[in-house]
């Protein structure tokens, strides 16, 4: 497919405003499957081309987390399987059940979100020895296969749901509960690459030059977050699932 050059100058906008919200929160799907869409680009191939931008763009700040220090692999070590295994099951299961029923259902659940942002927490020693055996043994798994499950069966705001969790169910900050779910996330989006790859429908000559925006927004982003701390992740998260929250009223609510 051909591409005006505004149209490309619009999208690369997009998909770096996109990158930097998804380093901070996640759900940087949000801005730039309904902008590719719009474009004209079949279905699968919008999933597929959007995937190698946010897969790139995620690995960028994954990498910046990682040179700060932020991530603690030993949560990583104790959720990739139990991720990996939900994603699996969900997207088997989707097979099954309608996606409305599920749309709606998060359309109830998503304020529950947002006020538990807003509740003030003091603030937690998030070093990995300060984890509990409970958190790593129970807990990580546990919101690894549940949110694991639903990137699989639905998709949406993933990343801020499992940097939620991790924030007000285990003794980690928001920084280091941003910086294990972007490692997630990019697990994740590894995985459903490959797909769409396969597949031949990823358009390369569109996706790449979105990568390099995703990336730069990724790495903006992500040095944000790290030295301005809680303050701008909770901000972004709240702005993530009001995003989120209305476009599934859209989609489902009719």
């Amino acid at each position: 497919m051909e591409f005006e050059f505004i149209t490309i100058i619009v999208l690369f906008l997009i998909f770096f405003a996109a990158g930097f919200i998804d380093s901070i929160a996640g759900g940087g799907g949000i801005l730039t499957i309904p902008a590719l869409l719009f474009t004209g680009i079949p279905p699968q191939s919008v999933l597929g081309t959007s995937k190698l931008a946010s897969t790139l763009g995620t690995g960028a700040a994954v990498i910046n987390f990682a040179k700060n220090k932020k991530i603690l692999w030993k949560v990583i070590a104790y959720g990739i399987i139990f991720s990996l295994t939900g994603s699996f099951i969900g997207s088997k299961t989707i097979l099954h059940i309608p996606q409305e029923m599920v749309g709606k259902i998060i359309i109830l659940l998503l304020p529950l979100g947002i006020i538990a942002v807003l509740i003030p927490k003091k603030q937690k020693n998030s070093r990995s020895n300060n984890l509990k055996k409970t958190d790593l043994l129970l807990k990580i798994p546990l919101i690894c296969l549940i949110v694991g499950f639903y990137d699989g069966f639905f998709g949406p705001g993933t990343g801020a749901f499992l940097t939620v969790l991790f924030y007000l169910l285990t003794k980690m900050d928001l920084i280091n509960a941003t910086a294990n779910a972007k490692v997630f996330n990019l697990i994740s989006n590894i995985g459903g690459l490959t797909v769409f790859i396969i597949s031949n429908k990823v358009i390369f000559s569109l996706g790449i030059p979105l990568a390099i925006a995703n990336i730069a927004g990724n790495l903006l982003g992500s040095r944000l977050a790290i030295k301005k701390g809680e303050k701008v992740i909770r901000f972004f998260l709240i702005i993530v699932f009001i995003l989120l929250l209305i476009s599934l009223i859209y989609k489902y609510i009719k």
